[in-house]
Order: C-alpha cells, then structure tokens, then sequence
C-alpha cells in the first residue's frame, strides 16, 4: 500500500514503471520524472486501465477516491474508459460553446470582413473583460438576468455608453450562435429598456461656412498619400458614415449612372448615394490606383483590407483641427445643418440622404429610390456650394447660394 513518504521517494528510471496501492489503484513513474495515477480494471472480459491524474496534483486521498468511482461504474456495467470519453467530449464541447468562444469565432469572421484592427480590440475587451461574468457559461445557459448583471457592473461605474455598446455587442454574438444553429434565441433582446440612456454626445463637426472653407481649403492643401486624400475630399461630398466610406467598394458604384449603391451599416437597408460631377471626378481620378482592387480606399498594408479607421481622423489632426472640432463622423451633421438651415432643402430629403430611417406616413420604411430626383438635385447643389465656399477667402465671404430647388 502506498503513501505520501513512499510516493515522494520514488526516483524515475531509463523506463517507466508502476507500484501498485490497492484494488487496482497504481503509480505509473515516467522516465521524466512525471507521475500519473492509473487504475487497471477487468469490462467483459478484457483487461483495461486508465489515467486518473498527476500526481502531486492529484494526492492518493483524491486518487483512491476517483478509483472507486470507476468501480462503481464497473459494478453498473458501464466502461470507466468508455464514460471518461464520453465526458472528455462533453467538457470539449462545453468549451466551444461558451459565450466567450463563439463570440471570438464571431469576431474572427467579422476582421475577415473588413472590421478595423481598433474596433476588433475595443469588442474583445468588452468580452474579455467587461463580459467576463458571462464568457465561460455555455451560451445556452447566458440568461437575459445574467447579462443585465454584468451589464449593471458598467453603469455603477458610471461608463453608461460602454454597457449599451456590450449589450449591442452580446446580441451579435447571440444572433451568430443563432445563426449557426447553437442557440435558439436571443436573450440580449430581452434588455431592451433596461439600460439608462446615455447622456447624448455629438460628434464634432464645423458648420459655420467661412470655417467650412478653411476646412476645405486645407483638405486641398493636404500632402498625404493620393489615397486618403481622396477619401478625404469625397468625405463631405457624401457625407456617409466613415465606416461607410473606407469600406465603400468599386463593385457598388457606378460612374456612368452617378450612383453608389450598399446597405447602410446603421440600418442595414439598401442606401443610394447620387454622385455629384464634383464625386465623380474624384472617383475617376482615383480609379487608375485602385480600381483594379476590391475597395476604393484600400488599406496600406494590404490591398485586401480598406483604409484604417484612424486614417481620416489622423490626417484631420495634421492639418490642426483637434477632436474638439472636427471629426469624421462631422462631415453629416455639417451637412445636415447647413442642407437644412442654410440651403433650405426639405428635412425629409436631408435625412433620407443620411440613411436615416425615415417612415412614410403609414409606418413604413422607404425605399433606397425615395426622393431619388429631388435629392439629386440636393448633392449637387450641395457640391457647387462646397465649391463656392472652397474658394473664398476669409474676409471676402460672398456666396451666391442656390435656389433653384426652393421653386
């Protein structure tokens, strides 16, 4: 019978052996020094045996106590080995099934696809650290009780926005494991409402004109590489999301009718952008660099992966507007007010524009074509009128503004 002063003691050898304790329970010593507890047993006939355990990991109370439950097993007519499978396959599945698994299974696909290097970050964050609570839990057992828990830890510590953007995050990880047919539904949906609203925070944007000219003026002025440059002046000619922009494919724009056509990120609706003469230039003289690839602004790294999501911001900060003061998300409130409140064009028409998710009368959503004359009509006076105040120097601010589309 072994014990703890006999197990200390035992030296390895060239070869390995094994000191047997009691009823079948036995010290196997390697070569390595290692010691591993096994258990030799009799199943129909036929001799068998197993590993327990490391020990000093494993100590001989723990080991003779695994070993009798394998008898026990034995006296059911089960198979030790056949049961220690079975629950080996069932803790490895267990393990890719967690939330925290599929959801890095899911941020793997979604970089595949394009998601800047930053926001893969900022999201495994969230689920690493902020999700923790929830990450080793198989998916299915992640309740809407449990997420709101974790999610109640962020708006303790007064970080608001970050709770609803891990709740965002949590239903996309939910609906991918829907999707892929390990769970049923979505318990992320069941927190709506449950969260404090954050404090509303604008993005920075520059709408006074002569300011816009200046803003202007420097994108001209801007010796960066052709590429984001390019993205650049396009910027407020669109005045798309940035995520939209960078990401922005050849595939989906067409020169000869003028058009951009995609599905907006923020509603996941087919969107229209009218390219003004002014876009059209842009595009037509950045086509001969990268028309030949994927995406009309490509990263610098690889051509199979757009512009970085900090490319414009940086540039922006170059040339001395500061993120008190413009960023790339200002190009729409720039031209939402100044469409509105300077040029007078319809509210409605801005917002369609904006892939904003603009409801008819009867609650229902339009279409990509909706306005499709009438806006048109907008992004070019939109474009002459960036041009106007592009070329008027400070102190000399005389705009002859467009009103043909107020008749």
């Amino acid at each position: 019978m072994l014990t703890d002063t006999k197990l200390r003691a035992l030296k390895p050898r060239a070869s390995a052996f094994r000191i047997a304790d009691t009823n079948g329970l036995c010290i196997e010593v390697r070569p390595t020094g290692a010691k591993a507890w096994r258990y030799r047993y009799r199943h129909a006939g036929s001799a068998s045996i197993i590993t327990l355990g490391e020990y000093p990991f494993m100590s001989l109370a723990e080991a003779r106590a695994e070993r009798d439950k394998a008898r026990a097993l034995l006296r059911g007519g089960a198979n030790p080995a056949y049961v220690a499978r079975a629950q080996r396959a069932l803790q490895a599945e267990h393990t890719a099934n967690t939330f925290e698994a599929i959801a890095t299974e899911f941020l793997a696909k979604r970089e595949k696809e394009g998601m800047g290097a930053g926001s893969v970050i900022r999201a495994r964050r969230l689920i690493e650290k902020d999700l923790a609570s929830i990450g080793n839990l198989p998916i299915t057992e992640v309740t809407a009780v449990g997420l709101l828990a974790a999610l109640r830890k962020l708006e303790q510590r007064g970080i608001v926005e970050t709770a609803h953007r891990a709740r965002g995050l949590a239903g996309q990880v939910f609906r991918y494991a829907i999707a892929t047919g390990r769970l049923e539904r979505n318990p992320a949906g069941d927190l709506a409402g449950a969260l404090e609203q954050p404090q509303t925070k604008h993005f920075a944007s520059i709408t006074e004109p002569v300011k816009i000219g200046e803003l202007l003026r420097a994108i001209e002025n801007y010796s960066g590489s052709p590429v984001t440059v390019a993205a650049l002046k396009l910027a407020p000619l669109v005045f798309v999301r940035p995520g939209e922009l960078r990401k922005a494919q050849w595939a989906d724009i067409d020169l000869e009718a003028t058009e951009w056509r995609y599905t907006a990120s923020k509603t996941h609706t087919p969107h229209l952008v009218p390219l003004s003469k002014q876009a059209v230039a842009i595009l037509r003289e950045l086509h001969p660099l990268t028309g030949r690839h994927e995406y009309v602004f490509p990263g610098v790294r690889s051509v199979q992966r757009p512009m970085s999501e900090n490319t414009v911001t940086a540039a922006l900060r170059y040339m001395g507007f500061s993120n008190e003061t413009m960023s790339g998300h200002g190009f729409r409130a720039m031209a939402r007010t100044v469409l509105d409140e300077v040029l007078h064009f319809r509210p409605d028409y801005i917002e369609h524009q904006l892939a904003h998710a603009v409801r008819d009368p009867n609650g229902r959503a339009y279409n990509r074509t909706a306005h499709l004359a009438e806006r048109r009509k907008m992004m070019q006076a939109w474009a002459d009128y960036l041009d106007g105040l592009r070329a008027t120097f400070r102190g000399d601010y005389q705009i002859m503004l467009p009103i043909d589309h107020l008749a």
